[in-house]
């Protein structure tokens, strides 16, 4: 009993080490239900068809994931403008697992030039929209690396003020996709305004002159916006699906604003999502492909007959990659960040 407390312990100080949440425990918790909801999305029949469940919980895991991954970069760039360092940390971070994956699948089907530039420079989720089966998860990490460009470039011409021009940026990305009538697509041009929520989310939390909306925030049934951000998921959510960012921002307000929310936040520290939100990137990224081998294959009742082996290995190689893979190019963007800092 021991022995596991300590693992569990260890496999939280390494994911504590590698990320900026830190002491804002609910954090982890959404991003561990976050890659449950994707996995789930992608490899469980979660009901009828015409229900379209898949897509629904798809999309809410999507949407707490981007939130999450604003907030902690808005976080890291209000305390710190240093942009090599956010640079160098970011890419170290995301570029070894996703260009091993890439050389991998590639080599093992077919792809041409312009696929393997798409992916390798991830532009791959803007027309003519190069993503392959194999990569067609990618389209998020599109999004990811274009937005670490475009907040760079922000806050290397304008220092912290920056930062301030991203809300009007996500209401301006939310005004496009009214104004084209598209409730979700993959493309950065309509998916932006959900990591952008999340800088808003961090613009509040850090400045005390939004302490009457953190109160406000922290009053909110929380359970009344999981019903909505479920609605404004859903393919028929109608056009309540324009405010399935802004859902989302409000729901990892809450937990951020009131963290003695009873049953929520007791939930959201469980061990169990920690460890989940440690492997979340690898499991997100190694899924992608196993789905489309041996183990992800068949008709309908040999596939899911197969599924407990699909999932067993999806998260034995995310266990391997997080934690004797990642961790050294992790390790190295830190100590190359530090040498050029002190350079400075």
């Amino acid at each position: 009993m021991m022995k596991n407390n300590y693992i569990v312990a260890s496999i939280y100080a390494a994911f504590r080490q590698n990320t900026q949440s830190q002491h804002i425990h609910a954090l982890d918790g959404w991003r561990g239900l976050s890659i449950i909801f994707v996995l789930a999305a992608h490899l469980l029949p979660l009901g009828p068809k015409n229900w379209q469940l898949n897509e629904t919980i798809g999309a809410v895991g999507m949407s707490l994931f981007f939130i999450l991954s604003g907030f902690l970069i808005a976080n890291f760039l209000h305390k710190k403008q240093n942009i090599a360092d956010f640079i160098i940390r970011r890419f170290f971070r995301i570029l070894p697992l996703a260009w091993l994956y890439i050389f991998i699948v590639f080599s093992l089907n077919s792809a041409n030039q312009a696929e393997w530039f798409a992916q390798l420079f991830f532009y791959a989720n803007w027309p003519p929209m190069d993503l392959k089966n194999v990569t067609s998860h990618f389209w998020s990490l599109c999004v990811e690396v274009q937005f670490y460009l475009m907040v760079a470039v922000l806050v290397f011409l304008l220092r912290k003020k920056g930062l301030l021009i991203l809300p009007f940026l996500c209401f301006a990305v939310t005004w496009y996709r009214i104004d084209q009538q598209v409730y979700i697509a993959i493309n950065t041009y309509y998916r932006l305004d959900e990591i952008l929520a999340g800088c808003i989310l961090s613009l509040i939390y850090n400045d005390q002159i939004f302490k009457g909306l953190k109160n406000i925030l922290a009053k909110i049934n929380p359970y009344l916006i999981i019903c909505l951000l479920i609605i404004s998921s859903h393919p028929m959510g109608g056009e309540i699906n324009y405010l399935r960012p802004y859902l989302a921002g409000i729901l990892i307000g809450i937990t951020l604003f009131n963290q003695n929310n009873n049953h929520l936040s007791y939930f959201l520290n469980i061990n169990i999502l920690f460890y989940l939100a440690t492997i979340s990137y690898a499991l997100y990224i190694i899924h992608g492909g196993l789905r489309y081998t041996w183990l992800g294959d068949g008709d309908t009742l040999v596939k899911y007959a197969k599924r407990p082996l699909l999932f067993a290995a999806t998260f034995l190689l995310a266990h391997i990659s997080t934690f004797y893979y990642e961790k050294h190019f992790i390790k190295l963007g830190r100590t190359l960040s530090s040498k050029i800092n002190n350079h400075d």
